[in-house]
């Protein structure tokens, strides 16, 4: 079996008996597709690969200049690349007796409060109507912890009331990773910006494809938003208030749960409303707000500093 007939057979184990996103498969296909490369280069055969050559290719990535984090994620996908085709009995896997080097986790960057009203105000314009989609993003990708590619392959349908004791409670059905839904509700911020979204813009942009789209978010074209679009808009806007270096999508899940955490919210709690399947995952942002309330101590309190 040759590499690219190998790498396809474990993408299609991936997305079909782990489950996992196509945007996480793909990026297993180009971790993988870069280690061909190399093998390529050396004249390396798929049936020949042994430890040294894992070893090598390490090397090689940091002669690159890649950081120890990236070189760590390429070798796990090495790992389970070869796990895989010794369990279909195609060859040995030569990453057995390679040692686990360990990766300190980076801490996720959390926006300040007042950086996020920063963005949000700059999303108010008088003569720009297509603001409103660029609010209505913010304020969800902020208000439900979502990441960008559950936010933009919502559906109208997805957007629903629930009656909980005589109060109305708004929520969106999210679809994580290994397809898991999960239901979030909408505060009351990111439920007017929605509304006024689906009120005076959705419409017209429609109208383009005469109606016939279900997604939530559209393009000039009618059509349903991209991953790219939805994150060029954030970047715009981040860039319109001086924030661009630190803002991407992904920076709003971070400041969710951290504000989330800072707030007295229990970690189960909010590992269900982040979609993590395991409560290990959610933990690190707990680290987040221990370091904050260490650093408050240490500047505060009398008998902290020496």
């Amino acid at each position: 079996m040759n590499f690219a007939t190998a790498i396809g057979n474990f993408q299609d184990h991936l997305r079909v008996e782990r489950g996992l996103s196509a945007n996480t498969t793909n990026a297993y296909g180009r971790d993988l597709r870069s280690f061909v490369a190399f093998c390529e280069e050396k004249q390396i055969d798929l049936s020949t690969i042994d430890a040294g050559c894992i070893v090598a290719y390490q090397l090689d990535l940091g002669n690159r200049g890649l950081s120890k984090a990236s070189i760590a994620r390429f070798i796990s996908t090495l790992r389970s690349f070869f796990k895989y085709l010794a369990r279909e009995k195609i060859c040995v896997d030569p990453t057995v007796d390679l040692p686990h080097s360990k990766i300190l986790r980076k801490l996720p960057k959390a926006l300040t409060i007042a950086e996020i009203s920063m963005l949000i105000a700059a999303t108010d314009s008088e003569t720009n109507i297509l603001m409103l989609r660029q609010r209505a993003l913010i304020e969800l990708l902020y208000g439900t912890g979502a990441r960008v590619s559950e936010i933009i392959n919502l559906d109208l349908s997805d957007v629903a009331q629930f009656n909980a004791d005589g109060v109305i409670v708004e929520t969106i059905k999210l679809v994580g990773k290994g397809s898991k839904e999960r239901f979030v509700p909408l505060g009351s911020f990111a439920s007017q910006a929605l509304s006024d979204y689906l009120l005076r813009l959705r419409p017209v942009l429609s109208e383009k494809s005469k109606g016939k789209s279900r997604a939530l978010f559209l393009n000039q074209r009618g059509t349903r938003l991209s991953r790219q679009s939805a994150w060029q808009f954030v970047v715009d806007v981040a860039a319109s208030v001086g924030l661009e270096d630190i803002v991407s999508p992904h920076v709003f899940r971070h400041s969710y749960a951290t504000h989330l955490l800072d707030g007295g919210a229990d970690i189960r709690v909010v590992q269900e409303l982040l979609g993590h399947a395991s409560v290990t995952t959610t933990q690190i942002y707990t680290l987040v707000t221990i370091d904050k309330i260490r650093e408050t101590y240490s500047l505060s309190h009398p008998r902290a500093r020496t």
